[in-house]
């Protein structure tokens, strides 16, 4: 049977059409991606990820312990920011994708996906030399809130300055008189804040972001818009986009790999395949034919296969058929063409600088 978050009862009076998701019942769509998507470009729009799991690493040695496991460099930021960053395994593909919260060097909490709680939670405690990794998982809700009007939103339900909360930057305070973490971070290319609270306390705070929203033009939304707009941000989706046989070259997450700190896992082989050229490379494309891409169509050069679609989508801002996939080094560069194999048809694409969807 599907886990359920704290807010499945509210997205079921929501009439929300529910899936079952990495294990999880959740809410796919309330009334369409389309209409949900447009909220969060032009309005705000609340996601419920409390599936995604929580790992704490507290004592001292805390931040040594946790930056040898990760990509990304706690050292290089304050207490109270964030970093985006990857667990890799030893030839540098990724266990996962996470975000490691520095809230001092003997506290840090690492968010990961929800597909992925007991691996990485089970990986984490087998690599971890010195603080052991406590799985916080079932002590926090999540609440998405996300478009260009969050901000005010989630201001006048708080205390905390939001305005002196940056990008990757979180402050403890309470949000409509529940105690959270605001943490401005988000998966979908808007401002916006993740707010992580007790279970106990997710109805009442979803209740208060949907009724102080109505101003705003507040809608709940689903994982397929969620989808649809990280997409157009060309943001990565582990089990498509990523995984544990491409690396975070191949990827091109290369800025959140700091090869120039002490020792991490995966260091070696990214150092040696960054020395000797990386042969294959994640790239956003538009069709130029009509079609939609969709994860796991091949793509052809000259009817060879030469890789294939990892994301895909009818874009709903930009409003073209647009996609993510590996393909050879030489086909990356802006403006290389190939075709995506759809239904038996070669459908003409042609490689473009990414994100998709870019801000006026």
């Amino acid at each position: 049977m599907a886990r359920r978050t704290p807010l499945n009862d509210a997205h079921r009076a929501l009439g929300a059409r529910m899936v079952d998701f990495a294990g999880w019942d959740m809410p796919v769509q309330y009334t369409s991606v389309i209409a949900e998507h447009e909220a969060v470009r032009n309005h705000v729009g609340l996601f419920d990820v409390s599936h995604m799991g929580e790992v704490e690493f507290a004592g001292p040695g805390a931040l040594e312990t946790v930056n040898a496991l990760i990509s990304n460099d706690l050292a290089r930021i304050a207490d109270g920011q964030a970093v985006y960053a990857g667990l890799l395994n030893e030839q540098g593909g990724f266990v996962d994708d996470v975000v490691a919260y520095r809230f001092s060097p003997e506290r840090i909490l690492i968010c990961v996906n929800a597909s992925n709680r007991d691996k990485d939670f089970a990986w984490m405690k087998e690599h971890a030399r010195g603080v052991t990794p406590v799985d916080r998982g079932e002590d926090y809700a999540q609440i998405a809130v996300q478009g260009p009007k969050a901000a005010g939103l989630v201001q006048r339900l708080t205390k905390t300055d939001t305005s002196k909360v940056g990008t990757y930057r979180f402050a403890e305070g309470e949000v409509a008189g529940v105690r959270a973490i605001i943490s401005r971070t988000g998966y979908t290319g808007e401002d916006g804040f993740e707010l992580y609270c007790a279970p106990g306390d997710a109805v009442s705070l979803w209740n208060a972001l949907l009724t102080e929203g109505q101003q705003d033009g507040v809608k709940p939304c689903g994982l397929a818009s969620r989808d649809s707009l990280r997409t157009e941000m060309k943001y990565a989706l582990y089990g498509n986009d990523i995984d544990d046989s491409h690396t975070a070259l191949e990827a091109g997450l290369g800025w959140i790999v700091k090869l120039d700190k002490a020792g991490f896992i995966g260091k070696d082989a990214l150092v040696a395949q960054k020395a000797a050229g990386v042969k294959r490379k994640l790239v956003g494309f538009e069709l130029t034919g009509a079609g939609i891409p969709r994860h796991g169509y091949p793509i052809h050069k000259d009817g060879k296969p030469v890789g294939e679609v990892t994301s895909g989508t009818m874009g709903p801002t930009v409003k073209k058929p647009i996609g993510i996939g590996y393909v050879p080094a030489e086909l990356a560069a802006e403006g290389s063409t190939f075709d995506v194999e759809i239904r038996g048809r070669a459908v003409p694409a042609v490689v473009v600088k990414t994100p998709f969807h870019k801000k006026p």
